[in-house]
């Protein structure tokens, strides 16, 4: 499929200080067309008709979301966009931040009218400080042009959590609480923020949404494929020649990302979507990067050959363990002891059994973490044993061999 430019359709082209470029280049008329001409409950059937579903990772589909929020009952509604992006390898939002911050604006403010929220927070990474800024002007001037009206839009900014990238611990870090997940039922639609009717969606997500009331949800139906629609933003880093940013549409292959576009070469492993994502061999690459195949987050990290896949498994798990909140064991003590196998592995001090301790570990961790790090947490490991696994047994086998050399006195 050829390379789409959607929601990069501004970057490089307008000014992203400069409300009157992005008026120029047809931006709010989106949202003044949705306020003059449909009713919130419109808008979000038009949402639901277009089949967008979230771009941080879920894939939850976003109009159906809005309904739930938009009925549920409450004195206060809340929108939060999403802008930490604290996965591995991510940058798409910061990207369209960047270039484009206006677009985002006038996603939230299409996203508030249509659940009836009066006040809206932007979760800004604590990496991300220095786009404050350009978002603080780029609301300041949409409200002296009257495009917000009816809504407030505070930024609000992270500590440099990890963990606060997940919905229910960034809003308890937004209520000033500490960042950890939170149980679920109840979930945010119903009571999210402050125990009120909550969304939240991510910057790219919030971005369509100026396409899709401006172009019309059949318009947006006609791209991706039957349970993917519309485009997506890829994050590809690594081993490849030309890292960065790619719009493609949805169910494109994961070959034409990495090499055609990318330019990637003698291919190892391709990891999609970030630290906790699936990972992929050489022979695999035909994947389609579409909801019913594999998603999440839009990082996609390219290894070559000369890379290690057990150094690589350990180092990622390593990330995990340092960044879980701790509330729950499985995810606390599972991390742990995946680091301490894993590092005995990659220091050649492996014994029999390790595979299988992790993949009995993997699967309790997968049943029982409390949320999506360490649900998710387990994925590298068990894939990189079932594509790599010799790799995992001759260091296993290696580890025997020296130990039994040293027993005999050789």
């Amino acid at each position: 499929m050829p390379v789409k430019q959607l929601l990069s359709r501004n970057c490089g082209k307008i000014d992203p200080r400069n409300i009157d470029d992005f008026i120029k280049a047809k931006g709010f008329q989106s949202l003044e067309h949705a306020r003059s001409t449909m009713s919130p409950e419109g808008v979000i059937e038009e949402v639901k008709k277009s089949g967008l579903k979230g771009r941080g990772g879920a894939g939850f589909p976003c109009g159906a979301k809005w309904e739930l929020a938009r009925k549920s009952k409450g004195p206060n509604k809340y929108l939060i966009c999403n802008a930490d992006e604290g996965e591995v390898g991510t940058f798409k939002d910061r990207y369209l931040i960047q270039n484009d911050p206006f677009s985002l604006i006038e996603g939230m403010a299409i996203a508030a009218y249509a659940i009836g929220a009066a006040k809206a927070f932007i979760y800004l990474r604590a990496e991300y400080h220095y786009l404050k800024g350009l978002l603080a002007g780029a609301i300041t001037q949409s409200e002296q042009k009257g495009f917000l009206k009816g809504l407030d839009i505070e930024i609000r900014e992270g500590a440099g959590a990890y963990i606060c990238g997940e919905e229910s611990a960034l809003m308890n870090s937004i209520e000033g609480k500490r960042g950890e997940a939170r149980y679920k039922p109840p979930f945010p639609p119903t009571s999210g923020l402050f125990n009120e009717p909550t969304i939240i969606n991510n910057v790219e997500t919030l971005a369509n949404l100026p396409l899709i009331l401006g172009k019309g949800a059949a318009w947006y139906q006609k791209l991706g494929t039957g349970q993917s629609k519309g485009t997506k933003l890829f994050c590809v880093s690594g081993d490849v020649a030309r890292p960065g940013v790619y719009e493609l549409e949805l169910g494109s292959s994961l070959w034409e990302l990495v090499d055609g576009q990318a330019g990637a070469r003698d291919i190892k492993l391709v990891q999609v979507g970030g630290s906790t994502g699936r990972v992929f061999p050489a022979d695999r690459l035909d994947t389609p990067l579409a909801y019913e195949s594999v998603l999440g987050s839009g990082a996609v990290m390219v290894l070559d050959q000369s890379r290690d896949v057990v150094e690589f498994v350990h180092r990622t798990m390593k990330f995990l363990n340092e960044e879980s909140c701790g509330q729950c064991a499985p995810c606390r003590e599972g991390t742990e002891v995946m680091v301490e196998i894993l590092g005995r592995l990659d220091a050649g001090q492996g014994v029999p059994g390790d595979l299988r301790t992790l993949e009995y570990l993997s699967q309790a961790m997968m049943l029982t973490a409390l949320c999506g790090l360490g649900q998710a947490a387990p994925l590298p490991v068990l894939d990189t044993l079932e594509h790599f696994r010799s790799e995992y047994e001759n260091r296993i086998g290696q580890a025997v061999f020296i130990r039994s050399l040293k027993a005999l006195g050789a």
